[in-house]
């Protein structure tokens, strides 16, 4: 897979935790249980960007982008259409997916109330914010099982727990 991850990490990320490695694995497990999982196997570039930033810059941008003057946990920012997506393997320049914004104070708190390493819950959050690149939301109940689902599939790869599993 000519998978490029561009990834800028701000201080606060712990640098010692190696998140090349854990993006690229979450990454590729997203885009393993897609629609489209030949991604993984074309020769031409796929990119995508990951910016490990704090609860400030997420706050700006989820106020700018979505109108919601507070931090969340993941944003994302897709750029590929579903037709580029479909139709992936035919040559070019270098498929865009978009961009995750991950935002460190959120992700921790997250993770800390659900007795999970943020490591964990980092690679869940990579992992639905690479579905939602790649078309997937959870806007009704239908698409919101859908890409749980895919969520639950694409952790296990990674060896990661169920994180829906304690829900009532």
């Amino acid at each position: 897979m000519m998978l490029e991850i561009a990834i800028e990490a701000d201080a606060e990320w712990d640098s010692s935790t190696g998140w090349d490695d854990r993006v690229r694995a979450a990454a590729e497990s997203a885009i393993a249980e897609s629609r489209f999982p030949q991604l993984t196997a074309i020769e031409r570039p796929v990119e995508l960007s990951i910016r490990l930033t704090g609860n400030e810059e997420v706050r700006a941008l989820n106020a700018e982008w979505r109108g919601k003057d507070k931090p969340t946990n993941v944003l994302s920012f897709p750029l590929a259409e579903e037709a580029e997506l479909s139709e992936a393997d035919v040559r070019g320049p270098e498929l865009m997916l978009g961009d995750i914004v991950l935002a460190r104070g959120v992700c921790a708190a997250e993770a800390s109330a659900k007795g999970v390493a943020l490591e964990d819950h980092a690679a869940h959050l990579l992992v639905h914010g690479t579905l939602h690149l790649l078309g997937y939301d959870h806007h009704d109940d239908a698409s919101a099982e859908d890409m749980e689902a895919r969520e639950i599939r694409a952790l296990a790869r990674l060896g990661l727990a169920d994180p829906y599993a304690d829900r009532g």
